[in-house]
């Protein structure tokens, strides 16, 4: 089924039910059902194809719904652009998507420049410029009736960009299969219930992010979505508590902050169905913490951009036990969804015994079709996906139940806050820097944040200038150069590196080094 035919139904099983409440008022499924029918046939109307790319650049709001699913019911593939990612990444990520159309809230109108002048058409949200289409009377323009397109189940739906790793941002290609597939598995594994009238999301974090992923399953099901401007604590509790808000999606760093509000506690959370988290793992203090002040009824889920979640869940029960018990569950991902498959394997792709640790690979209808662009085109990047199997890069093991435990990257990626950052970019970007002479990144275990992006550095010696000032020089430097979650949240400068064998930096030792310190 694609996900136009799942909207039209939508639309006229629950036309009177309230589909998404945001700052801006309520709208009916009704209401919005037309309003993606009219998105739909303008797009078209611009001479786009199927399969055609749409960029979709906005903060979390209603029209974000809007364009979501009218970009996949017109058989058009959507690339969100992530606001939180710098503009150069915006720029990389149209260059290998090849997009024709960019839909824009006008907050970004300045930043976008470069973006704007990559593509054909530039629909304006909230604002009117010279050489654009305003949203409003774009549509207004057009027939609210169904859309009817015939689709194929392995049509390309969107590409999901990684956080953009330097030169070669890698876009993952997403079928209506894949976002079908995730709609189901959502509903058995994570939700394990089918959403109605009585259920209401909460997208707390970006829509952009994790959150995104309940889009589908709670309007194919006619729930309600309420959509949070930006992640507020207080603002979340409130609609908990008085709007009827009860179920979310947060990353750890987003529930570390709930658990610091003041006077926290399970009564202002009775309402919630469900919190999930994703994106990082969740210290087990953290978790013990969660599951008293907040709610038991907590959801772990596992997944990457190349299979979208859920792969593996760690549910209400096993939360339960793994704090009455048995505490290696709470260091669990958990165990394969409905329909997905979950092998470790050797070097060799050889599937080890349970207990070894070897790499993780995934098969299943949540696997993506392959990269595109350039990334699509690199054979030392194609490889993730062979015979149907994606490798995923993440070391692991399963234990005798089958619960997966991850224990760690084959890279040196870090997961910060939720999201994946890649050392070798920040690296690149501060040793432009005349001042410094060499310097390695690394994630740092963090109670917060999950990882620390921590960047040491050694200075040319004949500087002039003092290292208070190179730390200034080189933090607004990394700031005028990339997202702000990338930035190091700890930066030193060290007298030398330890080296390996082969000369290198060894960021084993130095990693060694600062864990311990923080113990």
């Amino acid at each position: 089924m694609d996900v136009g035919t799942l909207v039209a139904r939508s639309m006229q099983k629950y036309r009177n039910r309230v589909a998404v409440e945001s700052q801006e008022g309520a709208i009916t499924y009704g209401q919005i059902g037309s309003r993606i029918f009219q998105l739909a046939r303008g797009l078209k109307s611009l001479g786009l194809e199927v399969g055609d790319r749409v960029l979709d650049l906005q903060f979390n709001q209603t029209t974000y719904i809007e364009t979501d699913l009218a970009i996949s019911t017109a058989g058009l593939c959507r690339v969100a652009l992530n606001y939180r990612l710098h503009p150069n990444d915006w720029v990389r990520i149209t260059n290998d998507c090849g997009a024709k159309v960019l839909i824009l809230d006008a907050k970004f109108w300045d930043e976008s420049a470069p973006v704007r002048e990559l593509v054909d058409h530039v629909i304006l949200i909230h604002g009117e410029q010279d050489k654009t289409l305003p949203y409003e009377a774009f549509l207004a323009k057009q027939d609210s009736h169904k859309f009817s397109s015939a689709i194929s189940p392995d049509a390309l739906v969107s590409l999901n960009y990684s956080s953009g790793t330097t030169g070669n941002p890698k876009g993952a290609i997403r079928t209506h299969r894949n976002r079908t597939a995730s709609l189901a598995n959502i509903v058995s594994d994570i939700l394990r219930r089918t959403p109605d009238e009585s259920d209401s999301w909460i997208h707390a974090g970006p829509v952009t992010h994790t959150s995104g992923l309940f889009v589908l399953p709670y309007f194919a099901y006619g729930a309600k979505q309420i959509i949070l401007e930006k992640y507020d604590p207080e603002e979340l509790i409130d609609v908990i508590e008085n709007r009827g808000g009860n179920a979310t999606a947060l990353v750890p760093t987003m529930v570390a902050r709930l658990l610091s509000v003041d006077g926290i506690n399970s009564k202002r959370f009775s309402n919630l169905r469900m919190l999930g988290y994703a994106g990082a793992p969740m210290p087990p203090e953290q978790i013990r913490q969660c599951h008293e002040k907040i709610t038991k009824n907590m959801v772990q889920y596992y997944g990457l951009v190349e299979a979208i979640p859920p792969v593996t869940v760690l549910n209400e029960a096993d939360h339960a036990l793994g704090l009455a018990t048995q505490p290696e569950l709470l260091t669990s991902a958990g165990t394969a969804c409905v329909g997905v498959e979950i092998l470790i394997v050797d070097e060799q792709g050889r599937e080890v015994p349970a207990g070894e640790i070897g790499e993780v690979i995934t098969r299943g209808d949540h696997v993506m079709r392959g990269y595109y662009g350039a990334a699509g085109k690199d054979p030392t990047v194609t490889k993730a996906v062979r015979d149907g199997w994606l490798h995923t890069g993440d070391l692991g093991r399963v234990d005798v139940d089958n619960r997966l435990y991850l224990v760690d990257r084959k890279g040196e990626m870090i997961i910060s806050g939720g999201y994946n950052i890649y050392p070798r970019e920040i690296e690149d970007v501060i040793a432009e820097i005349p001042e410094v002479r060499e310097v390695a990144v690394m994630g740092i275990s963090d109670s917060e944040w999950g990882q620390r992006v921590t960047a040491m550095v050694t200075i040319d010696p004949n500087s002039k200038l003092s290292e208070s000032l190179i730390k200034e020089k080189i933090l607004e430097h990394c700031k005028s150069k990339m997202a702000s979650y990338k930035k190091p949240k700890d930066l030193r400068i060290v007298p030398e590196f330890p080296l390996n064998s082969t000369g290198k930096i060894s960021k084993k030792i130095l990693k060694q080094q600062l864990e311990t310190e923080g113990k």
